[in-house]
């Protein structure tokens, strides 16, 4: 490709909106246009990269026996309402009619089509195991769009589903397609991890987060220093802890915290660590009958260590508090006699069922709120000023320097994007749509249920968090929109270096390199600038002074300053390098 003939819109300047460093960088270099909130328009740079990521992508997918079919963007609602995902999605379902009044939906995903594919095509335990992907849009109408394609509403995914006889072949269909995962990502050149990521509501250990190691990541991915251990911060234990609760030394005090309301203004003002510190959070579930009538409300008082913070997760697979809401403040008023921020489970003016961290139970002596504004009491102790509590638990989140769950070091948190997951669904949506085979018995069996997604258009945002600098987008070879640039200085002034320039490029191409030719005849500090902005991994530069010594500049976009290379060399040099 020549420049010349290419569609190259570069700005100076990041839109205001832009916030983030791919958002900005994308905009800048010409990768995205915005039409609308959330919606994007992938300009010619841009929707190279976004077909190199389909292009591996696809590649390890049928390696691994998957096989590519196409579903629409829009659905039938029927098929959501047989899951019950039509109400259950809430506003980020975009929910559509046609000219006669029928209910469709823009598809965040296709669970609901390919089961209705499955139910109708696999009659029998023969044709399984199955696994079916497509390459699609989706939409998802975010409350707020931001951070550019990371976060925006139409998007590009890659889903897969497995379609399996029983647990053990699905678990043996999840590894191949926990396998492909780690190759396509291989071949991407990115830093990532594999995390464990939380199950919801079908249970189980098998669902695997891929998360692109970045500072600017929305994601806490914790990980063992001295194992391969990591999770999301959603499925990271925080374990008990070893020491046995220490006996009460303090006497119960009530005293004046006027105005402190938080477990730090407490801790600084009595001058003690916020870890002897305990916040109270008040959650209710309501139990109803059969047609959504109100029957009881069940308040919950959570207790934690004043430097931890909850995990909501955690608290959400604990036994009746599933479907878990905040408390109202009249509920709280109700129980506690007092407003949020001087908490405690001293003096409740209501029965109420209280849960403790599993740090908090083995805690003596501790400050909480005395349910009255301005006070507080210390010296509270298990057993002698208050019952042991209903529930002991683990509804935290695990910090930096918490023990590893495996036993082997100790837990250190770092940032990452979220791009890839791998998770078994069992028999959720084969149930709910009826999606039998005949097994070997000739009995009706349900089908057992992967799915598989990677972000097709969220990927190269999260390549670019991980890869830029001041000058601009730093890709690595597989997604780069151009391999190689060739910038040849006054072309239209020297014709040895248009000669020079146009050879090298017959060249490259016929080797099967992804080369562009910048023969816009730009200043040459416009022209590296463009290509440093737009991330281009190797550059060749080639001007009238080195080609009077038979020599040309290579500089690859992470160096500082070029290396001369003889010219005669630069085809099989650039050829080396890329093999690499």
């Amino acid at each position: 490709m020549k420049a010349s003939q290419f569609f190259i819109s570069t700005l100076k300047e990041a839109p205001a909106d832009a916030e983030v460093a791919s958002h900005k960088l994308m905009m800048r270099a010409g990768m995205i246009k915005k039409l609308g909130a959330g919606i994007y328009t992938y300009m010619p740079m841009g929707l190279r990269v976004i077909r190199k990521v389909e292009a591996i992508v696809r590649e390890e997918m049928n390696r691994a026996g998957a096989v590519e079919l196409l579903m629409p963007v829009i659905q039938p609602a029927e098929l959501w309402q047989e899951t019950q995902r039509w109400e259950k999605m809430g506003p980020e379902l975009m929910r559509v009619k046609d000219r006669h009044d029928r209910d469709f939906i823009v598809q965040p995903t296709s669970e609901e089509v390919v089961t209705d594919i499955a139910r109708q095509e696999l009659k029998s335990y023969k044709q399984l195991p199955r696994n079916l992907y497509h390459i699609q849009t989706k939409f998802r109408d975010e409350r707020r769009p931001r951070f550019g394609v990371m976060r925006s509403r139409e998007f590009i995914m890659k889903d897969a589903y497995s379609f399996d006889r029983n647990q053990e072949s699905a678990k043996v269909s999840y590894q191949v397609m926990a396998g492909a995962y780690r190759k396509i990502f291989d071949r991407f050149g990115l830093t990532y991890r594999a995390v464990a990521a939380d199950s919801g509501a079908i249970g189980g250990d098998l669902s695997e987060e891929f998360q692109v190691i970045a500072a600017t990541g929305e994601d806490a991915i914790v990980y063992c220093t001295g194992s391969d251990y990591a999770a999301n911060m959603e499925k990271a234990e925080a374990l008990a802890p070893v020491a046995l609760r220490k006996v009460a030394a303090q006497p119960l005090t009530r005293v004046p915290t006027p105005g402190k309301s938080t477990c730090a203004e407490v801790a600084a003002l009595l001058n003690v660590p916020l870890s002897t510190t305990v916040k109270s959070l008040v959650l209710a579930t309501d139990s109803k009958d059969d047609k959504g009538n109100l029957l009881k409300t069940q308040i919950w008082l959570l207790l934690l260590r004043g430097d931890h913070d909850m995990n909501e997760v955690k608290v959400g697979k604990l036994a009746d508090l599933s479907d878990f809401r905040f408390a109202t403040v009249p509920e709280i008023e109700e129980h506690f006699g007092c407003k949020p921020g001087y908490l405690g489970p001293i003096g409740l003016k209501k029965a109420l069922k209280v849960v403790a961290d599993r740090e908090v139970a083995v805690m003596a002596d501790w400050i909480c709120g005395a349910n009255a504004e301005d006070f507080h009491i210390t010296g509270v102790n298990w057993g002698r000023d208050l019952p042991e509590p209903d529930v002991v638990a683990d509804i935290r989140n695990v910090v930096a320097g918490d023990a590893s769950p495996d036993g082997k070091g100790v837990l250190a948190i770092e940032r990452g994007i979220e791009v890839g997951h791998v998770f078994y669904l069992g028999t959720k949506y084969s149930k709910a749509m009826n999606a039998t085979f005949l097994d070997v018995n000739g009995k009706p069996q349900f089908m057992e249920m992967g799915c598989y997604g990677i972000g097709i258009t969220r990927l190269p945002a999260a390549a670019i968090e991980q890869n830029h600098d001041d000058r601009g987008i730093i890709w690595p070879d597989a997604l780069a929109p151009f391999t190689v640039v060739l910038c040849p200085i006054s072309p239209d002034r020297f014709a040895d270096v248009k000669a020079a320039a146009q050879a090298l490029y017959d060249g490259l191409m016929q080797a099967g390199v992804d080369v562009i030719l910048d023969d816009r005849c730009e200043r040459p500090g416009a022209m590296f600038a463009d290509w440093e902005l737009i991330g281009v991994p190797h550059r060749v530069n080639i001007g009238d002074r080195g080609l009077k010594e038979g020599l040309v500049e290579y500089q690859h976009r992470r160096e500082s300053i070029p290396t001369k290379v003889a010219l005669a060399d630069i085809e099989s040099f650039l050829l080396s390098k890329l093999k690499r």
